[in-house]
């Protein structure tokens, strides 16, 4: 006998399914219209990424500029004011003010002064970097030179096929006595 139950079952299930994927596509009436299925696919993507770098990149830049000329109205400022101050000492002196007579201002280390001091920091620092990399490359080549050798010896075989176990033994005793150091 078969089991009519089961069969109705698959049926029924099949039915519910179908159901579904229809009110899912739209309705009954054969799936989504051409104006819903449109308008589901034209999504506007507003995400680009080299635009958004762009915006933050303008951003940021603006925000600089701001605090630059913040800064710069400030010291205008303090130079107004210290060029007030210096006007009103010079006045003093040409009047005559005999503490301030000898006292000029003495200015700092120029801008080539500056310049030359600044140089000689970079060179020295480079000198001193191009002299690291030297010495490293130098070891490099020592220690590939070494491995070089040593890979010959160990890869050496005798007549019949055999390792060379006399190179073997020398490497191990190397570094028995390395370690024990």
């Amino acid at each position: 006998m078969k089991d009519t139950k089961g069969e109705d079952g698959v049926a029924q299930r099949k039915k519910k399914n179908m159901k579904k994927n229809m009110n899912r596509l739209g309705g009954v009436g054969g799936g989504l219209s051409l104006e819903a299925f449109a308008s589901a696919k034209t999504r506007r993507n507003d995400h680009n990424p080299a635009m958004l770098k762009k915006k933050r990149e303008f951003y940021k830049n603006a925000k600089y500029v701001k605090k630059y000329k913040q800064q710069q109205k400030q010291q205008g400022g303090q130079n107004d004011q210290s060029f007030a101050e210096q006007s009103s000492k010079h006045g003093r002196q040409e009047h005559g003010d005999p503490d301030k007579m000898g006292n000029k201002n003495k200015k700092g280390p120029s801008l080539e002064e500056l310049y030359k001091k600044k140089r000689e920091e970079l060179d020295k620092e480079r000198s001193e970097r191009e002299a690291m990399i030297k010495a490293k490359k130098e070891e490099q080549a020592r220690a590939e030179s070494r491995r070089k050798e040593w890979r010959q010896k160990m890869y050496k075989k005798t007549r019949k096929g055999q390792p060379v176990m006399k190179y073997r033994i020398e490497h191990l005793l190397e570094t028995l006595q390395g370690s024990t150091r």
